[in-house]
């Protein structure tokens, strides 16, 4: 059995291979970016089972799958809410929430090795598992963020945002009047959090407003470059393995 594991936490990585082993399963490879994965992947065999981390270091998982079709068999290692991991189970082996337990590792392990025969003729749907991810059923999306200017809180409607970026550690909201403010939380802890018809992420640090896109121009390297309203910065550009699908979320 060929067996990878993608997880940027190398400790955590190292410790899921120590539980493999005591399963009598071998770890080949630990990748830990998404770059990283890519470069393997387009050099490499691939491999029977994937234990797959969602938040690596550089940019969600789902951006591997999008640029090199893969078919093998996958279980999620996670610390996602509810409702992530029941659109994981969908069209996974099964999925694993951290911190990973033993146990659980073998049931998952026994149930791919259970559906073993018909793994030739998978091929998962990770277009479809990201839309679960950002489209559940019933879910809230912020309305509104309270941020802390002086002593004093202030009130922002998510309408008002041009866009949410992330600059020297910080992460940061900037309004259609021009002005920025600093966030406590972190660009990851949004990606559901944001509703994803109004707002998409065009790169690691960047969200982007529908209704702010005041223009936008063909860039190098296949990359899109958007001019918002009042945000002035020329760096606000579409990731070349984003630009597919920044493209259908505009005619969604």
């Amino acid at each position: 059995m060929h067996v990878i594991i993608i997880e940027d936490e190398k400790p955590s990585a190292r410790r899921l291979k120590r539980m493999l082993e005591k399963l009598n399963i071998e770890v080949s490879t630990m990748l830990h970016s998404v770059e990283e994965s890519l470069n393997w992947f387009e050099a490499n065999t691939h491999p029977d089972l994937i234990f797959l981390d969602i938040q690596l270091s550089d940019g969600l998982s789902f951006e591997i799958f999008e640029t090199i079709p893969i078919k093998s068999a996958v279980i999620f290692t996670t610390a996602y809410d509810e409702y992530a991991l029941q659109a994981f189970k969908l069209n996974s082996i099964d999925y694993l929430l951290k911190p990973i337990d033993e146990d659980d590792l073998q049931v998952a392990v026994e149930k791919y090795k259970e559906r073993l025969p018909q793994q030739q003729s998978v091929s998962l749907d990770f277009n479809d598992i990201k839309k679960l991810l950002v489209n559940p059923i019933d879910r809230e999306y912020k309305k509104r963020f309270f941020v802390k200017v002086g002593q004093h809180l202030k009130l922002i409607a998510v309408d008002d945002i041009e866009c949410i970026y992330s600059e020297n550690k910080g992460s940061y909201i900037h309004t259609k009047d021009g002005r920025n403010y600093l966030l406590d939380n972190t660009l990851e802890s949004l990606e559901s959090e944001l509703e994803p018809q109004l707002f998409f992420r065009i790169n690691r640090k960047f969200f982007v407003n529908i209704n702010a896109i005041k223009d936008m121009v063909s860039y190098t390297n296949s990359r899109l470059q958007i001019k918002l309203n009042s945000y002035k910065d020329d760096e606000v550009i579409v990731a070349r393995e984003r630009v597919k699908d920044f493209k259908e979320w505009l005619e969604s």
